[in-house]
């Protein structure tokens, strides 16, 4: 695959209670707020899960991560839609692999920014 500076991609998905839940049995990240109901009867999501939904972006991309930054904003609840957008900041070509650079922008279905990140990696050839 070809990357240029510019290039943009974008992914989205809607959390459930039930993989809020298995998130939390997977990791252990099983703090209250994620597995007691808010005021609204809502579970917040754990933000690594929030984080994934990028993830898949960069599987599609068979990218290898060496660095990731996420600055989460506000948090995230079951039945939320998140949608990841994703864009090339650097694509250098090396002998065998692009070094690559890219920021993403995380929003809720309200349009509310949630989670910003940067990561840097490598797409070998």
């Amino acid at each position: 695959m070809s990357l240029k500076v510019g290039d943009v991609f974008a992914y989205q998905k809607t959390f459930t209670e039930q993989e809020i839940l298995l998130f939390g049995e997977l990791t252990g990240d099983k703090g209250n707020h994620h597995i007691e109901r808010d005021g609204q009867g809502r579970l917040m999501a754990q933000g690594l899960l929030t984080a994934s939904v990028g993830t898949k972006i960069g599987g599609d991309l068979n990218y290898i991560a060496r660095e990731m930054v996420s600055q989460f904003i506000r948090p995230v609840f079951s039945g939320d839609t998140i949608a990841c957008e994703l864009t090339i900041t650097k694509a250098d070509k090396k002998e065998g692999f692009t070094e690559v650079a890219m920021k993403s922008v995380y929003k809720n279905q309200h349009g509310k920014e949630v989670l910003l990140g940067n990561s840097y990696g490598i797409i070998r050839d």
